[in-house]
C-alpha cells in the first residue's frame, strides 16, 4: 500500500471505530420499543346499587357480613384480586348511592373461574335455595341499578423487548 493512501485508511478505520458504539446503541434501542405510554391493567366488575330510604344501615350490615365473607372466600381461592365498597351521593331518586367493585386479573381469568366462583358461593351459603332467598331479602332494601365491566388503565409505559435476529 502506498503512503499516499495511509491517511485515508487510518481515517476510515477511525470513523468505523467511532460508529461501532452508535450501531450497538441503535440495535439495542430497536430491540426495546415503547408501544404506548399506558397499558391495560386488571378488570373490574362494578355494580351500581340504590339503597331504599332508611335502609342504608341494614345494607351496610349485609355488606360487612355476607358480602365481605363471599369476597374474602373468592380472594383466598385466587378467583379475585380485591374488592371495594364506595358510598356516593344520589343525584335523584333513581340514582345509585353505593358502588361495589370486584377486581379480576383479566377477562380470561374472570370467565375461567366463573363456575368455580358460583360453586364456592353455593357452598358458603348452603345451596341455591338459600342463595335465592338472600336475593329476595336484599331486594326489600336495595336495588341493582346497573352493572359494568371496566378495564383499569395503568398510566405507565409497557416496554416490550424483541429478540434480535
Amino acid at each position: 500500500m502506498s503512503k499516499r493512501w495511509l491517511p485515508l485508511v487510518l481515517f476510515s478505520l477511525l470513523i468505523m471505530a467511532l460508529m461501532l458504539p452508535l450501531a450497538a446503541t441503535a440495535q439495542q434501542a430497536s430491540q426495546q420499543t415503547t408501544v404506548k405510554p399506558y397499558h391495560e391493567g386488571p378488570v373490574w366488575d362494578i355494580a351500581f346499587i340504590r339503597v331504599k330510604a332508611g335502609m342504608g344501615d341494614r345494607y351496610m350490615r349485609y355488606l360487612s357480613d355476607e358480602w365481605k365473607r363471599e369476597q374474602e372466600g373468592q380472594k383466598n381461592a385466587g378467583y379475585i384480586l380485591d374488592y371495594k365498597v364506595i358510598a356516593t351521593e344520589a343525584h335523584d331518586a333513581q340514582d345509585y348511592d353505593v358502588i361495589l367493585m370486584t377486581e379480576f386479573k383479566d377477562l380470561a381469568t374472570m370467565e375461567a373461574n366463573s363456575d368455580k366462583m358460583e360453586a364456592l358461593s353455593l357452598k358458603m351459603f348452603g345451596g341455591m335455595p338459600k342463595v335465592e332467598n338472600g336475593y329476595e331479602q336484599r331486594a326489600s332494601y336495595r336495588e341493582v341499578v346497573g352493572d359494568r365491566l371496566g378495564r383499569e388503565i395503568v398510566l405507565e409505559p409497557k416496554t416490550t423487548t424483541t429478540a434480535s435476529k
